[in-house]
């Protein structure tokens, strides 16, 4: 049976202009990041291989593998200096068993996590496919909980702009819809 939670990735979502638009701010917030200057061994991105994630070996010039164990309840293996969970704990039942084996992952002191995830919006624009979505402090809370304590975050918009004009719906997601993005380390 398939989890109503998890996005399929298909052509469609690839090619979506709110994917695209994410990808680069999802980039850009990256190249502020502390490890973008490390030559790291190898990265480890929660969830399926993205056209993205050509972008983030690129960017950090390492490998990056890609998790095929469910996220909610299996073991992680390996051990990486970078690892990023993009538009990931939202569809995940169980958010802080995730992060929990991810600390357990993470290499040396400068190791990062990296998360992005859509700000909590109001039921009525929240995504049938999101299990969770988080405020700023239930997020901060969850990475507390977890042993990682937040170095950056930063908020942005993944639409253009005239989309917010196209109707009552489009209008009240200019005011909500957000994606928050966070720099992790292990305290």
């Amino acid at each position: 049976m398939r989890n109503k939670c998890r996005t399929v990735l298909d052509e469609a979502y690839f090619n979506d202009p709110a994917h695209r638009i994410r990808w680069q701010k999802t980039l850009k917030f990256l190249q502020g990041s502390s490890p973008a200057a490390l030559r790291l061994s190898s990265g480890l991105d929660l969830g399926e291989r993205t056209p993205f994630i050509a972008l983030l070996e690129q960017h950090f010039g390492c490998p990056f593998e890609n998790t095929t164990v469910d996220l909610d309840s299996e073991p992680l293996a390996g051990s990486f200096g970078v690892v990023t969970a993009f538009e990931v704990l939202e569809h995940l039942y169980n958010p802080l068993h995730a992060l929990l084996e991810v600390r357990r992952l993470l290499a040396g002191e400068d190791a990062r996590l990296f998360v992005s995830m859509p700000l909590w919006k109001p039921s009525y624009l929240a995504s049938p496919d999101h299990f969770h979505e988080m405020t700023r402090g239930e997020a901060f809370s969850l990475f507390g909980r977890a042993g990682f304590a937040v170095l950056r975050s930063a908020e942005f918009r993944i639409r253009q702009p005239l989309f917010y004009l196209m109707g009552v719906k489009p209008l009240l997601r200019a005011w909500y819809e957000k994606v928050q993005i966070y720099e992790l380390a292990v305290r």
